[in-house]
């Protein structure tokens, strides 16, 4: 509830600094075709930014404080924002795009999934699933480039259909190009500010429209399995309770959402960790020391979290540098002040993990990549909100135990064996969509470190 004191210095709050309106076509033009320059730039101008771009301006949040603010201590004011609005279209009111009464019930029902003994509990699965992966890329060694992305799409889609849905994923392969059509339309959908009528045949319209009937055909799919057998995945009988029938559109949006959620940010986050550790042959050479050494030649456990203390590292490095979730959209319910800027009602409000990840005032040279700054020595002081790449606040993504277990094991069992490396000359760059990946993908080959492990298995 706002108070009087506060409506007076909202109303006296000032405009937040930002590019002048002469930009509007550079700025434009950022949009469509490098949004993480425009967020960069723009963060140039302070930690609270004015962005105006046409009729729309956006409210840029660029420090630790600013985004406590918005995400934990004034959340009640700030609903999901530009692109979750978009991606509506499919996700429906699903967990990601939800607010209110809707969202927290979501919440109560999904969350004991990802319970830390629930988690534990399927360790050995997600360590199996990633064995196969290892022998996937091991087959692949002298036979020329790969897709890493695909393959790792494949992974966590695999991990996520077998702990969470108790149900074998391959028969869907299309999922992951669907997913990507559905990032793309809601992207294109914010960019152009909702003026492309969606009726217009437009090839990014029709994919997309092809790809949601596609992704509504699986999960119906899914739930009628789950409704014609005998209660089974802990997940689906929380988004379908009782077996009924009734709102099969809400559980479709939330199954939905749990698939997108459950594979997209983990499988980027691998994609970056494998170009950065190709660029950085001494974190290579400590990843492997370290796997050998906790590992042996066996799978890991849950209990071996714990020792691959800089698997870890290097994970929580990764998604600093290049943050799978890298803003925050929020629309403001009521005028607001952040720092001394009016911030207006209606305003689009989007916390930057990208730029906040590289404020020079909480990390040193912010472009390098240095897995020891989560070193506790190091990251002690450090402020909370410096370092968000699973959200924040209330909506602090749920998942994030069983995403950090998943990309911990993997990092730890392919640098055991193997060292992927990005194919020579290939330009690497970073693509701002719903999550943050590699534009046109990643083409990786394949090379053999040698373990015993590796060597014996090569030769059954």
């Amino acid at each position: 509830m706002t108070t009087p004191d506060r409506r007076t210095r909202v109303a006296r709050a000032a405009v937040p600094p930002g590019p002048p309106r002469r930009s509007t076509f550079s700025l434009l033009r950022k949009l469509f075709t490098d949004r993480l320059a425009l967020m960069t730039d723009a963060a140039a101008y302070g930690d609270v930014v004015r962005v105006a771009i046409g009729p729309k301006s956006l409210y840029l949040v660029n420090h630790p404080e600013h985004a406590k603010h918005v995400l934990a201590d004034n959340a009640a004011n700030y609903h999901k924002g530009i692109g979750l609005r978009e991606a509506k279209a499919v996700l429906g009111e699903g967990l990601l795009t939800s607010d209110g009464e809707v969202w927290r019930q979501q919440r109560r029902r999904v969350s004991p999934v990802f319970q830390a003994k629930r988690v534990a509990a399927h360790a050995g699965l997600v360590a199996s699933e990633v064995d196969g992966l290892v022998r996937r890329l091991r087959a692949r060694e002298g036979h020329g480039a790969l897709e890493i992305g695909h393959e790792l799409t494949g992974l966590t889609l695999g991990v996520l259909g077998r702990a969470l849905l108790e149900t074998d994923l391959g028969p869907y392969a299309s999922l992951g190009h669907s997913f990507e059509a559905v990032q793309d339309q809601a992207m294109f959908r914010a960019v152009t500010l909702g003026m492309v009528p969606r009726w217009l045949p437009l090839r990014i319209q029709r994919r997309f429209r092809s790809s949601r009937a596609d992704l509504f055909r699986v999960a119906d799919e899914l739930l009628d399995r789950h409704l014609a057998e005998p209660p089974g995945a802990d997940l689906l009988r929380r988004l379908v309770p009782g077996g009924d029938r009734a709102d099969r559109a809400q559980a479709r949006a939330e199954l939905i959402t749990v698939l997108l959620a459950g594979h997209e940010t983990t499988s980027s986050t691998l994609g970056w960790a494998f170009h950065l550790i190709d660029r950085h042959p001494e974190v290579a050479q400590r990843l492997h020391e370290e796997a050998v050494e906790v590992l042996g030649d066996r799978l890991p456990g849950y209990d071996d979290l714990h020792r691959l203390r800089y698997t870890a590292m290097v994970v929580e490095e990764v998604m600093r540098l290049y943050p799978p979730v890298w803003l925050l959209p929020r629309v403001a319910q009521e005028a607001d002040e952040i720092a001394g800027y009016r911030i207006p009602a209606g305003a689009d409000v989007v916390v930057v993990p990208y730029t906040m990840h590289r404020h020079p005032e909480f990390w040193a040279d912010p472009g390098r990549f240095d897995p020891e700054r989560f070193h506790p020595d190091r990251a002690a002081g450090r402020p909370r909100y410096a370092y968000i790449p699973f959200g924040a606040g209330p909506r602090f993504c749920v998942g994030n135990t069983f995403g950090m277990m998943e990309a911990v094991f993997v990092l730890a069992q392919v640098s055991r064996e193997l060292r992927l490396s990005t194919v020579s000359g290939y330009r690497v760059v970073p693509e701002g969509m719903l999550s943050l990946r590699v534009r046109g993908g990643l083409p990786m080959t394949v090379h053999a470190v040698g373990t015993s492990r590796g060597r014996l298995a090569a030769a059954a």
